[in-house]
């Protein structure tokens, strides 16, 4: 998925500043919130018959990448459908220019903190660069770290009709497949730079055939990226299996936004498929001036902020401190 924004290794949320206004809540409600982020809440855990019966309802499914164990917390607390651990991790929470640097070691890792986080959504995994273009063999492998030690439900590969027979050999595995078609940014080498994919009659062809291709193949999901509108329809009215995408346009069972670009964290500018919520750079900013500002005129910390000693055992340690200096 392509990335807006680069940014540091550091999660977002509520950061209270000199000035803000915090509400205290209620050990019940603390503890409500508490029950649903680990998965005692009300809702079911969100599995493929799920995402296929909204799909048969015509109702629409939320997907949102997630990286750290807080941020899933609250993305389970805001019942978000899916979340996607995707390769964008390298741009925005390690600051590469692209997602190849990514490894497989780094993406289980940080899949096992999401599914601690949110217990029910439906998890993705994303496949690393050359994680599974070698061979069928090594796809199947890697696939299954995710499956068994990072507890994904499905798992995410940037294909086209090269790779079906891998992931006939994936579903035939049972390594549940989300088949990535269109605008893949691990092949932005070859298509230099990231632009829309299938514009012209003849590229749009081949690229409906490949995601009937997949699912054919067993691929149980499809994700669609920066493909024309009308393409995205077009594959979405005719399959079964649940369709995403990514700056696809509104006809998608469901849509991917990259967070950091939906809440704005790190500056810049969003691509203009993506609906910015919140000026989450802005008011991070502000709070980290405040506390600086804070250390530096000596107004944090206080007394309040820290323990002191009782008078007995403050007079004690004055007597001891005296002992051992005569």
């Amino acid at each position: 998925m392509a990335a807006g924004i680069g940014i540091v290794d550091c999660c977002p949320g509520a950061v209270p500043a000199r000035g803000w206004v915090t509400e205290r809540r209620s050990r019940k409600d603390v503890g409500a919130r508490l029950s649903l982020a680990y998965g005692m809440g009300k809702r079911k855990k969100i599995t493929i018959s799920t995402l296929r019966a909204r799909k048969r309802e015509s109702q629409r499914i939320s997907m949102l990448t997630c990286y750290d164990f807080a941020t899933a917390r609250l993305m389970e607390e805001a019942e978000v459908d899916s979340l996607l651990v995707g390769d964008t991790y390298g741009e925005v929470c390690l600051g590469y220019s692209t997602t190849l640097p990514v490894t497989i070691e780094h993406m289980v890792t940080l899949a096992e903190a999401v599914r601690r986080g949110a217990p029910t959504a439906y998890l993705v995994g994303d496949m690393p660069y050359l994680t599974f273009q070698v061979s069928a063999e090594e796809a199947i492998r890697h696939a299954g770290l995710f499956m068994a030690k990072g507890g994904c439900d499905c798992i995410k590969v940037e294909v086209d009709r090269r790779l079906v027979k891998t992931v006939e050999a994936m579903a035939s595995a049972t390594i549940p497949v989300m088949a990535h078609l269109g605008l893949k940014p691990q092949s932005i080498q070859s298509l230099g730079g990231y632009r829309t994919q299938g514009k012209q009659a003849g590229e749009a062809l081949r690229i409906i055939e490949d995601a009937k291709m997949m699912v054919d193949a067993g691929a149980i999901a499809l994700l669609l990226e920066a493909v024309p509108r009308e393409v995205a329809q077009i594959i979405t009215a005719s399959t079964d299996v649940p369709v995403f995408g990514i700056a696809c346009g509104p006809h998608c069972d469901g849509q991917v936004v990259v967070l950091h670009d939906m809440v704005g964290f790190g500056g810049g500018h969003p691509p203009r498929a993506v609906k910015q919520y919140l000026q989450l750079h802005d008011l991070l900013v502000e709070a980290f001036r405040a506390y600086t500002d804070d250390v530096a005129e000596g107004r944090f910390p206080t007394e309040a902020n820290s323990a002191g000693l009782e008078p007995k055992e403050l007079h004690e340690l004055q007597s001891l401190l005296e002992k051992s200096r005569s």
